[in-house]
């Protein structure tokens, strides 16, 4: 294994390593984004009505959370490496094809390939980041792997909604789809070519981790915390055009900006947990005490700036996405910490799976109060009601962050070229 050090500070290989993450995330949120962005031209060339729009949306989810098992079975027992480069190639595929849907369904297809490709990326990364960084490396390597899922959105939402009002919403998934297939070719380069199991350390199977408190409060936590953020994400764009009113340059920069926070934000606490760590903090008071603040902080303010005036409003917003970046900073060093090396693909598959159920429940629920009130404030206290629960989850249910025993296990996995 990477050697732990009594420093924070990451070695070549480890930072080459989170460089090609981070991009790759990065494009993978765009990828999952950009329907959002494209939704309020999109939706009316396609005569697509409200709750149509909330099945797309959503549509991702169903295969993204349904196949999260298989993912974490997979990067646990073959190369993690080609298992992600080939989900990659599949959902950037599915991208690039969405420029050319005509209706519904055909773009219903899409958006279900899409979540499949994107199934492996959570477990791949958990098992990455799990097997060559130590825990008072982790804060950081995943802050930075999160840099990119904020990123993406902060980017894809500025930049696609200022390409869709000059050149079309079509052109865009075209060249975001042909353009993410190059960094295939740094990843066949330089892409980790290790083995996260010796033959004495067999991993734990999915039964003894689904028999595992620690790993329902994680599942639960993250369901809930996701009904917040995927609504955030997904209808953020129409909100601001359909009930603020601004244009799709003003909701470009507008909607791009709390990602942008959250991106620094998870950058920051990540850093902090880090170092707080390495002086002498237990992973459970550092990781947990930000994780349940972040959500505290985001859920307080999401209603009052649904109610606010459009700069205090924009203020507010921005504010509650830094308590998001505190919980993304935390929420899988957590699960890292408690899996270990062996059990992190098949354990980040499960919490990905049970937990983006929140992603498909958040879009077709937000659909029909939009669709039934006529307004989106409900839809923003339903998401803090989901944040406060998630608060309660990991705050007295969880117990404390540390390494799972598992039974039969004398020995740690370590990491071993091939």
């Amino acid at each position: 294994m990477i050697q732990s050090q009594i420093s924070v500070r990451l070695t070549r290989q480890q930072w080459g390593v989170l460089c090609l993450l981070l991009v790759s995330v990065w494009i993978n949120y765009i990828d999952r984004g950009n329907l959002s962005v494209a939704a309020p031209l999109l939706a009316p060339e396609l005569n697509l009505t409200p709750v149509q729009m909330g099945l797309l949306l959503s549509s991702f989810f169903w295969t993204y959370a349904g196949l999260q098992f298989l993912g974490g079975w997979l990067v646990d027992r073959y190369s993690v490496s080609l298992v992600y480069g080939l989900g990659y190639l599949l959902w950037s595929f599915a991208t690039l094809l969405t420029g050319i849907v005509d209706g519904f369904a055909m773009l219903l297809v899409f958006r279900l390939l899409l979540g499949a490709g994107e199934s492996v990326a959570y477990p791949a990364y958990s098992k990455i980041l799990a097997g060559s960084f130590a825990e008072h490396q982790r804060g950081l390597a995943n802050a930075l792997v999160d840099v990119g899922t904020k990123a993406g959105p902060a980017v894809g939402t500025l930049l696609g909604g200022l390409l869709m009002a000059r050149f079309g919403w079509r052109v865009f998934f075209l060249g975001i789809g042909f353009l993410s297939l190059l960094w295939l070719l740094p990843w066949w380069t330089w892409a980790p070519r290790t083995s996260y199991l010796t033959i004495s350390a067999q991993g734990p199977g999915m039964l003894r981790i689904l028999g595992r408190r620690e790993g329902w409060a994680t599942f639960s936590g993250l369901f809930c915390f996701n009904y917040a953020f995927y609504f955030l994400l997904t209808w953020l764009p129409t909100y601001l055009v359909t009930e603020r009113h601004f244009s799709m340059r003003m909701m470009a920069f507008f909607a791009a900006l709390p990602f942008a926070v959250t991106a620094a934000a998870s950058l920051l606490c990540g850093w902090l947990s880090d170092r707080w760590i390495l002086a002498g903090a237990t992973p459970s008071r550092v990781r947990k005490g930000l994780l349940v603040s972040g959500m505290i902080l985001c859920a307080l303010l999401l209603p009052v700036s649904a109610a606010a005036p459009h700069s205090v409003a924009m203020i507010l917003l921005s504010v509650a996405f830094f308590g998001i970046g505190m919980v993304t900073s935390n929420i899988w060093a957590i699960t890292q910490t408690l899996a270990g090396p062996t059990a992190a693909g098949q354990w980040t598959g499960l919490q990905n799976s049970i937990g983006n159920l929140g992603g498909v429940v958040a879009p077709i629920v937000t659909g029909w109060i939009v669709n039934q009130s006529g307004s989106f404030f409900l839809a923003f206290v339903a998401a803090s009601v989901s944040l406060l629960l998630a608060a309660v989850v990991y705050g007295t249910w969880l117990g404390p962050v540390a390494p799972v025993l598992w039974e039969g296990n004398h020995k740690t996995a370590a990491l071993v070229s091939t």
